[in-house]
């Protein structure tokens, strides 16, 4: 009777150890993989970003980053109506990737060596420049040594501020501000617009979107001082995935698709944007 039940209970755990090693496999698989066997994504994008990502009213998602992710999720075998959008801010992009939450993040995700410590990136998918945004009345700054002593708006998990303050920019130079922490580049706007702040700086695209929303009140400057290479974050390590999405990428730039998201979600602001392929970075 013991042996039976000694039997049985062997049998019950190795049962449990076959469940949970199938489990992890699937967890652990590439996002390519798991694209191609189940038609389904969870994308990471921003949902307070105008031209880039934003959220409608209705519940749907547009702009320049959600283009880019749909076609991605297209080439990779996934129709648009099974990615699942999940808002991701810049303070929680790595922690999303790591843990699972996103398999992919398309969210003005600048790469830098210190993410690539920590997740791995595709791309980039498009080249943009920190600029400088103030309220359309302000001519006090027309350059990055205006910004001297000057209100800034830091926003959580975002190192733009840190081009400023660090001197981690292709001037080389670096601006003593005052920093205004904020959650995200919307409340930024509301700051500035509010003149509890006096500036604003973030990638040019970023600006652009906010700046054709709300002419009457901001303007960008038009002083790039950075290259920030948006990527397509996802785990450290999935280098099958990174070949795939390079190679969507490629695709969207050679058959005319990139410049079309571009055109229709930045012609309207009147802003130069680049619309080459650009270098990828290696995938590792």
């Amino acid at each position: 009777m013991r042996k039976g039940r000694y039997g049985a209970a062997l049998a019950a755990l190795a049962a449990v150890a076959v469940l949970l090693t199938a489990c992890s496999t699937k967890k652990d698989s590439s996002v390519v993989e798991r694209a191609k066997e189940n038609n389904k994504l969870t994308i990471g994008v921003k949902f307070d970003q105008p031209g880039i990502g934003l959220k409608k009213p209705d519940g749907s998602v547009e702009g320049f980053d959600i283009d880019v992710a749909t076609y991605i999720a297209k080439q990779l075998g996934v129709d648009a109506k099974n990615i699942a959008w999940k808002e991701t801010r810049s303070v929680n992009r790595e922690s999303f990737l790591q843990n699972g939450n996103v398999d992919l993040a398309v969210a003005s995700y600048t790469i830098n060596p210190n993410r690539k410590k920590k997740v791995g990136f595709a791309g980039p998918y498009y080249i943009a420049h920190q600029d400088i945004m103030v309220r359309s009345n302000d001519n006090s700054i027309q350059s990055f040594a205006d910004l001297k002593g000057k209100r800034l708006c830091q926003v959580a998990g975002s190192n733009s501020w840190e081009n400023i303050t660090r001197g981690t920019n292709k001037l080389n130079q670096k601006q003593d501000v005052v920093l205004f922490p904020a959650n995200s580049y919307d409340e930024c706007m509301t700051k500035l617009r509010g003149k509890s702040v006096d500036v604003v700086s973030t990638d040019d695209v970023i600006l652009a979107g906010f700046a054709a929303r709300d002419p009457q009140n901001f303007k960008v400057v038009g002083a790039p001082f950075t290259d920030e290479k948006y990527g397509v974050g996802m785990k450290k390590g999935d280098k099958k995935s990174c070949e795939a999405v390079n190679m969507a990428i490629k695709k969207m730039y050679e058959d005319g698709s990139a410049q079309r998201f571009l055109e229709k979600n930045f012609g309207a602001a009147k802003f130069k944007y680049a619309d080459t392929l650009p270098a990828f970075e290696p995938c590792s």
